[in-house]
């Protein structure tokens, strides 16, 4: 599934080198930040949020019944968490 985020993430970021992805694994939960420059924040997350929540469906629907859920988080390099999923809700 991390395939999948890093496809969809390279599609916009134009700052490709410097995309680092932190996963971590918990009960029922894998969450995978996203963390950007912040020239690449705008563009993965896209006007309104739309792109991250469209990649957060797209990665829902790609993850087994079976499998533990997939989080994702997109963060500012050195910042806050600046788009999480409660966000998108």
């Amino acid at each position: 599934m991390l395939d999948l985020i890093k496809y969809i993430v390279e599609q916009f970021a134009e700052d490709k080198e410097n995309v680092e992805y932190q996963v971590v694994e918990k009960d029922r939960v894998i969450e995978v930040t996203v963390v950007l420059s912040s020239s690449d924040m705008g563009k993965v997350i896209g006007k309104q949020g739309k792109i991250a929540k469209a990649m957060r469906t797209i990665v829902r629907a790609a993850t087994p019944a079976s499998s533990k859920k997939y989080v994702v988080e997109i963060r500012e390099r050195g910042g806050d968490a600046v788009d999480t999923e409660a966000d998108a809700e």
